[in-house]
C-alpha cells in the first residue's frame, strides 16, 4: 500500500515534522494543487490548517507550480525548481511533475497557516532513534 509522507513546516518555531499516512486515509487530498489549503485533521493535526507548498513523486521528480495537471513533463529550465545553476545563460531540459497531487506523489510539503490548541510536538508521532552497537 502506498504511503504519503507529509513534511509539515511550522513558520513560528522554524521546525519541520514528517508524518506518514496511508493514501486510503488521505483520499481527499488527491486532486488538490500547490497553494491549496486543507484541514490538518486528515493527518492527525487537529485544529490545524495546512497549505501545500510542493512535493515530489515516487521517482524523486519535484512538483512545480507552473505546470498544470499531475503528469510529468520535460521542460527547458533556466532557474527555479529542478535547476542548480552552474553557468550564466545555462538552460537544461529537466523532467518535472505537475502541480496537482495524484496517487504517484510520495512526499507532500506543507506549511502551517492556522494553528490548533495543542503544539505540533504533541500531535506528531516522534521517530525512534536507532543506536549503533
Amino acid at each position: 500500500m502506498a504511503v504519503f509522507k507529509f513534511v509539515v513546516s511550522d513558520p513560528k518555531t522554524k521546525k519541520a515534522y514528517q508524518i506518514e499516512k496511508d493514501q486510503k486515509q488521505c483520499e481527499s487530498i488527491i486532486g488538490k494543487k500547490i497553494g491549496d489549503t486543507f484541514s490538518g485533521d486528515i493527518i492527525g493535526l487537529i485544529g490545524y490548517e495546512l497549505t501545500i507548498t510542493g512535493g515530489s513523486d515516487n521517482s524523486g521528480f519535484p512538483m512545480s507550480p507552473t505546470i498544470d495537471g499531475p503528469q510529468k513533463r520535460k521542460v527547458v529550465v533556466t532557474y527555479g525548481i529542478g535547476m542548480r545553476k552552474k553557468k550564466k545563460g545555462l538552460r537544461l531540459r529537466r523532467t518535472i511533475r505537475g502541480n496537482t497531487i495524484s496517487d504517484e506523489i510520495s512526499q507532500i510539503n506543507c506549511k502551517v497557516t492556522k494553528w490548533g490548541s495543542k503544539p505540533i510536538e504533541e500531535l506528531a508521532p516522534k521517530k525512534e532513534e536507532k543506536k549503533g552497537d
